[in-house]
């Protein structure tokens, strides 16, 4: 299992646009095979900052989403709407039995 969380500190004046553009990149990803979860969180103590927590099979799962249509077209515009690089880490993981 791969978890990827995305950091993005978004621009004020741009955050409904924002937030818009992201909908089809949610959508579109949860509807992937191999995608487990992908869920954008609003910080709750730094305003204006987000982070998508996203949950895949494997790598694969991974490398078949960065060149999805929804995927790439939100990365071309995402520049647009940050005040800072997104900031990204990936960890490999596996589920722990109860």
């Amino acid at each position: 299992m791969i978890i990827i969380h995305a950091r993005f500190q978004v621009n004020p004046a741009k955050e409904q646009a924002f937030l818009e553009e992201i909908r089809p990149l949610i959508e579109g990803s949860r509807a992937e095979d191999g995608n487990i979860a992908y869920d954008l969180m609003k910080d709750t103590e730094q305003a204006h900052a987000y982070t998508m927590v996203e949950v895949w099979k494997n790598a694969d799962a991974v490398a078949f989403h960065n060149t999805s249509s929804h995927f790439t077209a939100f990365v071309g515009k995402a520049s647009e709407f940050l005040t800072a690089p997104l900031d990204v880490n990936s960890y490999e993981a596996s589920s722990l039995s109860k």
